[in-house]
């Protein structure tokens, strides 16, 4: 065999080298991946409705500006309980016959990070509002905004999602309606939780994790109730729709501020509505509130802290709830 003298010999044997290496860095690693990487087995798949807005966050660029990727560093712990293991993403798919598979890991984070966006903003009103316009939810944002997923129309049909947002940034008369391809992008949002790992597996630890500076007086530990910063659990849990003076916004969130249920002596309202939601305001214009505290897994004491920032912010003088108080209503909440 002369490879110099005839192309054909030396065509065909790198064509088998090409192969044979294939098979051997590409095809059998990643055969051996997809045997030992499975996702987890609570794990929900996508629904259509959320499989749509994937494609739609896809192609409006969100990728580019948000991340979904909690690392193992202590700074990323704001975005989820744990960080983001391979099992996360086993699970997901091809996007369709032209294109492979899209887990939007992203690259960087001039926007928050969107892994647990769901359990974190609950609500569809809210996730609505702040694709119309971020800065009618978020003052400060620097995320565009994205007009073209809703419409304005002078009398909205029964079956219109209406979207409650401020006259002051409205591009026109009428009243804002939701396309469907807003609804679907909301539906995706709001599907991006953690999934909980199954009993008995212990998370991977966060690293470079400073040690807890205490913050009240005496030798209180920093895991006690006296320790928890209630502004910080507000801002971090509530203030999206409430907003930072506790007004919330003109028919869209409820005011915090003088409000009955906030100061009212017992707790037992205002515990039930973090809890389990709250949706008696519907005829009001606003919409439903979401059990923050149960998708959140807020702990009694984290509960505490926040009703007793309320009870005594914005011009509210209610004096402070115990936390038995607060761990009793909760109990009784308990099926």
């Amino acid at each position: 065999m002369n490879f110099s003298h005839d192309h054909r010999y030396l065509f065909s044997a790198v064509a088998a080298m090409f192969v044979s290496l294939t098979v051997a860095v590409a095809i059998f690693p990643a055969l051996r991946n997809q045997a030992n990487y499975a996702p987890l087995p609570n794990q929900e798949a996508l629904s259509a409705e959320a499989f749509a807005g994937k494609k739609l966050y896809i192609a409006n660029g969100c990728v580019a500006c948000h991340t979904q990727q909690v690392r193992s560093v202590a700074m990323d712990k704001v975005w989820g309980s744990r960080p983001s293991i391979a099992a996360d993403y086993a699970g997901i798919g091809r996007t369709d016959v032209w294109r492979n598979t899209a887990t939007l890991m992203g690259t960087e984070r001039t926007g928050p990070d969107l892994t647990t966006i769901g359990a974190r903003q609950p609500s569809s009103a809210w996730q609505l509002m702040h694709l119309y316009n971020p800065r009618s939810v978020v003052p400060a944002s620097i995320m565009p905004s994205y007009p073209w997923l809703f419409e304005t129309k002078a009398q909205p049909g029964p079956g219109d999602t209406v979207v409650s947002v401020p006259d002051a940034f409205k591009r026109g008369p009428g009243q804002v309606v939701a396309k469907k391809e807003a609804l679907q992008l909301v539906a995706y949002l709001l599907s991006l939780k953690q999934t909980p790992l199954p009993d008995g597996t212990a998370a991977p630890a966060f690293l470079y994790q400073q040690a807890a500076a205490i913050a009240s007086p005496g030798n209180a530990d920093a895991g006690s109730p006296l320790a928890l910063d209630g502004a910080a659990l507000y801002a971090s849990n509530c203030q999206a729709c409430h907003q930072p003076n506790g007004e919330g916004l003109k028919g869209a969130f409820p005011s915090l501020k003088g409000s009955q249920i906030v100061t009212d002596e017992s707790p037992e309202k205002i515990v039930t509505i973090i809890m389990k939601g709250y949706n008696a305001r519907q005829g009001e214009g606003y919409p439903p509130m979401p059990a923050i505290g149960a998708l959140n897994s807020l702990t009694p004491a984290q509960i505490h802290a926040i009703i007793n920032h309320e009870r005594s912010s914005w011009g509210n003088h209610a004096g402070p709830v115990p936390l038995d108080a607060v761990e009793k209503v909760i109990q009784s909440l308990k099926p």
